[in-house]
C-alpha cells in the first residue's frame, strides 16, 4: 500500500517514492541524486538493494505492493503484470498469490540471472514473453499490468492443470470482474495462446450461462452423456418474493438440478439450500442435488441419475 500523500515542496524523488511503492531503480535515483548520493545512502543501511539495478527506499521487508514492483522494475523496459497476479490486483479472489507473474515483449530478454538472485522476502518471478501485446491489453495502472481479460486468458494457458484453469476463467466471469464477451475478443487476437481450445470451450460454456467451474462440468457432462441441454442459472422468485437462481433447470421436464460446493456445507448456508429446495418441491418440480466433487470425479454415476429423473419426467432419448 502507498504511504502518506507528499506534501505540496516534496521534491521529485518523495513523488517517485510514493508512485512506486518506494522502490526505484538505480537509474532512476542516479537522475535525481546523483550516483555519489545513491551509493551512500546503500551503505549506510537507509536504502537496501534487492537486486542488480533495484532498490528499496527504505530497509525493512518487502510488502506486497513492493514486491510487484520489484517484479515488473527487474524484468526491465516494457514489463507489465500478467496472468494471476495481474487478475489478482484487478479484484478477482481465488487466483494463486505466487509466483509472481511478468509479461515482457518478445524483441526483449528480461534479466534472468537478476531474478533468480532476489532476496527471500521477494517472491519469485516467473517471465513470460509474447509477441502480441497491444495498447489494448494493457490496464492503466501502477504497477503496469495487462487487462482483467487479457490476464485471465493468460492465466488459463498457464495454468498447471486444465482444472485450475477452468476456474481462473470461471472466477474471473463469476465474480463479474471481466465478461465473456471480453474474453473472447483477446482470445481472438492471440493466435497461439496455449490451451486455446479449452478456453475457447470454456468461454463458450460459460456464456451459456455456467459461470462455476462445476456448472461448466455439468454443462459437459450432459452433452458428453446426450441428455438434452438444461438452462443455467435460471431466474425464479421463491414464494417469499425473493429472487433466486437455479444452477440448471429442464423447464419442460420441471427438473432442477443443483450443484453444491463447499460453502453449502456451512449451516447458514445449509438452511438456506432447503428453504429453496423446499419452494422448488412445492410448486412441483423435481430437485436433484450433486457435490461439485461427485460432478468431476463420477461423472457416469450422475448422468445415470439424470437419465433416470427425465424419464420419469417424459424425456426419451433420440435414438
Amino acid at each position: 500500500m502507498r504511504g502518506a500523500l507528499p506534501f505540496d515542496d516534496a521534491n521529485a524523488l518523495d513523488w517517485l517514492t510514493f508512485e512506486q511503492a518506494g522502490v526505484v531503480t538505480t537509474a532512476q535515483a542516479t537522475r535525481v541524486l546523483g550516483a555519489g548520493a545513491v551509493r551512500g545512502r546503500v551503505r549506510s543501511g537507509r536504502w537496501r538493494s534487492i537486486c542488480r539495478g533495484v532498490l528499496s527506499t527504505g530497509n525493512g521487508p518487502l510488502t506486497r505492493d513492493q514486491q510487484l514492483w520489484v517484479a515488473v522494475l527487474a524484468a526491465g523496459r516494457g514489463a507489465v503484470l500478467a496472468g494471476g497476479t495481474a487478475a489478482t490486483e484487478a479484484g478477482v479472489r481465488g487466483l494463486r498469490r505466487e509466483p509472481l507473474h511478468v509479461l515482457v515483449p518478445a524483441a526483449r530478454r528480461a534479466a534472468r540471472t537478476t531474478l533468480r538472485s532476489l532476496p527471500i522476502d521477494m517472491a519469485a518471478v516467473v517471465v513470460h514473453r509474447t509477441t502480441v501485446l497491444p495498447a489494448a491489453h494493457l490496464q492503466v495502472a501502477r504497477p503496469p499490468r495487462t487487462t482483467t481479460a487479457r490476464a485471465l486468458v493468460d492465466a488459463a494457458g498457464w495454468a498447471r492443470s486444465v482444472d485450475e484453469a477452468q476456474s481462473v476463467l470461471a472466477a474471473g466471469c463469476q465474480q463479474r470482474r471481466v465478461l465473456p464477451a471480453e474474453l473472447s475478443e483477446v482470445l481472438d487476437a492471440l493466435g497461439r495462446a496455449p490451451r486455446r481450445r479449452l478456453i475457447r470451450q470454456t468461454v463458450d460454456d460459460i456464456t451459456g450461462g455456467a459461470q462455476a467451474l462445476s456448472e461448466i462440468d455439468f454443462v459437459r457432462l450432459c452433452r458428453r452423456h446426450r441428455l438434452p441441454p438444461p438452462g443455467l442459472q435460471e431466474r425464479r422468485v421463491d414464494a417469499t418474493g425473493r429472487v433466486r437462481w437455479l444452477d440448471a433447470y429442464w423447464r419442460e421436464f420441471r427438473l432442477h438440478v443443483e450443484i453444491d460446493g463447499a460453502h453449502h456445507m456451512d449451516v447458514r448456508q445449509w438452511a438456506a439450500d432447503m428453504r429453496r429446495q423446499n419452494d422448488v418441491w412445492t410448486s412441483g418440480d423435481r430437485v436433484l442435488r450433486f457435490p461439485a466433487w461427485l460432478v468431476r470425479a463420477r461423472p457416469d454415476e450422475v448422468a445415470a441419475t439424470l437419465h433416470r429423473a427425465l424419464t420419469a419426467a417424459g424425456w426419451r432419448p433420440s435414438t
